[in-house]
């Protein structure tokens, strides 16, 4: 027995060495380039040399931030060319690191990034967690509602149904509005689906989103509130006690002196189009033109992952199984605490607490990808340490004894004899999880990993337009599945056929 269970331990050991350097080698190139320069340490460049800063934005807010979905991808807007002005100024090389806007604050307080800009308001309730620049545009609040019941004023919103944009000025400032019952959602274009849907009454965006959403939708109209109703103007967040926002200043009041500022917002105002549809109100999938590229391109980063994440959760889910039966209480005890913990707590929140506990506890900045992988794979590993478990018990016992009795060592015996017999035992419950860690992968766009999803978020935002774009991304999912379930199909009656 206790050769046994050394064994087991030895076993254990190896596979965990070989799967994390693996599973390193597979992300190494996420997380190539993704080191943030910590903003407190950052201090301006000296001649000839260049330190980077990294930027969060949230891409799916136009004029502000949007991606360039027709071309090349790149994240573009009027955020972005004051950014790039700004850091080219002081002689920093920019990067860009896109992520969900509720997300930006936690992004700054970790170090993940060295500053914000997402059209994001000068809060005091924002003040007491980051440090802001001096404002570089003040937006106006707009009441944007459909033109068979137009509401034009903030009394007229008491007793309405009224969407805002978690997190955003607006939100705040519906928060005032006597009698409104509130509806807060993520993106701007859900609010336009609402809005559609007869869900809500109103929205309340800012001016020039509300141009883009009635440009793009005939059957809405805009309403400006008086300016008393936005507070504050947009500017720049920075961790608490950054050394560079006095030199962000600098810059910024230059621009504005020069005419620098006002020409850059004067470039994307006066850049809205009308893209109206006669088909507004049924499917047209001619607003997907030159999109369709943009979003393909998220399958091999959807597939990547999933793969990854698979084979991570198989062997890990096996050491668990394996130390489940080895007799050797304190890894029985670890094994069915660690079950325990990832199927009890929400995988989501696994994913966030990875993505940003990780740079602030252990000081090494995870790319969004790779804690994707870590967290999808711990948490299958659990459900997969049962099944794998079962599996193995399923294996006839005679199969044991007659390799003890033939003197096969334990671990050829358990490698050569009983995982292919329980492997192949478990098949169809080992595919469901592969299904299910596909389509569940669309939850690492929460922490800005252009998979599906994310690209197709960043394309509602340009188009206004929700149910194409997600009936497109739906059958891609589709599509995936059924090659996948082919594949397992295949191989199981190969196995099969091996009997």
């Amino acid at each position: 027995m206790n050769r046994k269970r050394l064994n087991i331990i030895y076993l254990s050991l190896i596979t965990m060495m070989v799967l994390f350097l693996a599973l390193g080698g597979v992300f190494q190139l996420g997380t190539a380039g993704s080191h943030t320069v910590n903003a407190e340490s950052a201090a301006v460049p000296s001649s000839g040399q260049k330190k980077k800063l990294v930027m969060g934005t949230s891409p799916d807010y136009p004029p502000y931030e949007s991606v360039d979905a027709k071309n090349n991808g790149e994240i573009i807007g009027l955020d972005i060319d004051i950014a790039k002005y700004i850091t080219s100024k002081l002689g920093y090389e920019l990067e860009i690191s896109s992520m969900d806007f509720n997300g930006l604050v936690t992004a700054l307080q970790s170090g993940r990034v060295d500053f914000v800009m997402s059209g994001m308001s000068a809060t005091d309730e924002r003040r007491q967690s980051v440090d802001f620049s001096n404002t570089y545009y003040a937006a106006r609040n707009t009441i944007v509602s459909k033109k068979s019941a137009v509401l034009e004023t903030e009394e007229s919103l008491s007793g309405k149904r009224v969407g805002t944009q978690l997190g955003s000025t607006q939100d705040l400032y519906a928060e005032t509005i006597q009698g409104a019952v509130l509806k807060k959602l993520n993106k701007i274009p859900d609010l336009i689906n609402e809005l559609n849907s007869n869900r809500i009454d109103a929205a309340i965006v800012e001016d020039a989103v509300a141009i883009e959403m009635t440009a793009a939708n005939p059957n809405l109209t805009m309403s400006f509130l008086p300016a008393e109703s936005a507070e504050n103007g947009y500017a720049i967040a920075f961790p608490k006690k950054s050394t560079i926002v006095n030199d962000f200043n600098g810059v910024l009041a230059e621009m504005s002196e020069s005419g620098q500022l006002d020409a850059i917002v004067q470039k994307w105002f006066a850049s809205e189009k009308d893209e109206s549809s006669d088909k507004l109100l049924n499917i047209d999938f001619s607003i997907l033109k030159g999109y369709i590229p943009y979003i393909l391109k998220g399958v091999y980063v959807t597939l990547l992952f999933t793969l990854v994440s698979a084979l991570f959760g198989l062997v890990w889910g096996s050491i668990l199984s394996l130390f489940k039966i080895s007799g050797i209480k304190l890894l029985e005890w670890f094994a069915t605490a660690y079950t325990s913990v990832f199927r009890g707590t929400p995988l989501l929140l696994q994913l966030i607490l990875i993505y940003y506990a990780t740079p602030q506890i252990l000081n090494y900045d995870i790319s969004a990808l790779m804690a994707a992988g870590l967290a999808f794979g711990l948490n299958s590993a659990a459900y997969l340490s049962e099944t794998i478990r079962g599996g193995i018990m399923s294996v006839d016992k005679g199969q044991r004894e007659a390799s003890i009795a033939l003197g096969i060592p334990y671990r050829k015996m358990m490698v050569r004899i009983i995982f292919p017999q329980a492997l192949r035992n478990i098949l169809p419950a080992l595919v469901n999880e592969c299904i299910a860690l596909l389509k569940e992968s669309s939850l690492v766009s929460v922490i800005g990993v252009t998979d599906l999803m994310r690209r197709g978020d960043f394309v509602r935002s340009l188009t206004f337009r929700s149910f194409e774009v997600l009936l497109f991304i739906a059958a891609i999912y589709y599509v995936l599945v059924l090659i996948l379930t082919s594949f397992a199909r295949m191989l199981e009656r190969r196995l099969r056929r091996s009997d």
